[in-house]
């Protein structure tokens, strides 16, 4: 278990900056599978997880949702049959924060926990 899936997310006050690219390089090999996407110039996390059915794929959104809201912090979630991608970052600060590293950890704990989460045959 991670680290940073112990942790609790902050609100980030408006000015506060994003993380620079030493800070990402520190935390991204405590998120294993995750890679810095630009959307929009704009970098997030972004991870695909897969299952054998498009409810355990909703399931698992439901899950990650739930956990989201209680840190206050929320992802944007695709979800396709047989997987989900999950995108973090923290609009206040219009890019990468702490919070979507240890939401990153939260989401694959959850993965993790899951009974559901072998690949589906495409």
């Amino acid at each position: 278990m991670s680290e940073l899936s112990r942790e609790q997310c902050v609100r980030p006050q408006k000015g506060t900056p994003p993380l620079n690219h030493n800070e990402i390089d520190t935390l991204l090999p405590m998120a294993e599978g995750w890679m810095v996407i630009d959307s929009e110039e704009v970098p997030k996390l972004q991870k695909t997880f897969r299952f054998k059915r498009y409810k355990d794929a909703l399931d698992f959104s439901m899950a990650v949702g739930l956990a989201a809201d209680e840190q206050d912090h929320h992802p944007k979630l695709t979800i396709e049959y047989g997987k989900v991608t999950v995108e973090w970052w923290t609009h206040v600060v219009n890019g990468l924060h702490r919070n979507d590293f240890i939401m990153a950890a939260k989401t694959d704990q959850i993965y993790r926990s899951r009974e559901d989460t072998k690949p589906a045959s495409f």
